[in-house]
C-alpha cells in the first residue's frame, strides 16, 4: 500500500470514532489526488487541543474543525546524488506527507446544525484535510469550487454527499 495512515483519537472518543473507516477514507483521498507514497496522520481531539492548535499556528484564538500540517518535503526517500546535508530517510521508510487534527465536538455541533451524521461530517473533514495537505486552498472562488468539487468526488465513492 502506497499509504500509511495512522489514526489517533483521543479518549473517550476513541468509543465513537470507526477508525479503519477513516483510515480507508485518508487513503482512498490520497489515491484520488494523486499523493506520493507516504504517511499522514490522523487525531482525533477535542475543542481545547484544536484551539490551542490554531492560537499558535494559525493565531487566531478559537477552536476550529480541522487544522492540516503538511510536512512533505521535511523528509525524503534516500536517493544516491542527495546532499549530504539533507535529512534523509532510511530506505523502506516512507516519507511523511503531514498531519491532519479534527475537533470532534467541533464536527458534531456542525452535522447537528446541518442535519447529518457525524461519520459523514468526520468524512468531509478527513477528505478536506489530505486536499489541504496537498495543496488545495478555499480562499478564492476558483479555489473553492475546485476543492469542493475533489470532496464531492471522493465523499461519493462512500456514498456520502457533501452538502
Amino acid at each position: 500500500m502506497p499509504y500509511d495512515v495512522a489514526v489517533a483519537i483521543e479518549h473517550p472518543l476513541d468509543r465513537s470514532v470507526d477508525v479503519d473507516f477513516l483510515a480507508e477514507l485518508a487513503e482512498a483521498a490520497l489515491a484520488h489526488a494523486g499523493a506520493p507514497e507516504g504517511g499522514v496522520s490522523l487525531v482525533i481531539t477535542g475543542d481545547y487541543t484544536i484551539q490551542r492548535l490554531n492560537r499558535e499556528y494559525r493565531g487566531v484564538d478559537e477552536p476550529t474543525d480541522v487544522l492540516s500540517f503538511g510536512l512533505n518535503g521535511l523528509a525524503k526517500p534516500a536517493i544516491d546524488d542527495e546532499p549530504d546535508d539533507e535529512f534523509i530517510l532510511p530506505e523502506g521508510i516512507p516519507a511523511e506527507i503531514g498531519e491532519i487534527v479534527i475537533s470532534y465536538p467541533y464536527a458534531a455541533r456542525t452535522a447537528a446544525a446541518t442535519d447529518r451524521p457525524i461519520r459523514d461530517e468526520l468524512a468531509l473533514l478527513v477528505v478536506h484535510g489530505v486536499l489541504h495537505l496537498l495543496g488545495h486552498d478555499h480562499f478564492e472562488e476558483g479555489e473553492t469550487d475546485e476543492m469542493q468539487g475533489r470532496e464531492r468526488e471522493i465523499l461519493a465513492r462512500f456514498g456520502i454527499e457533501r452538502t
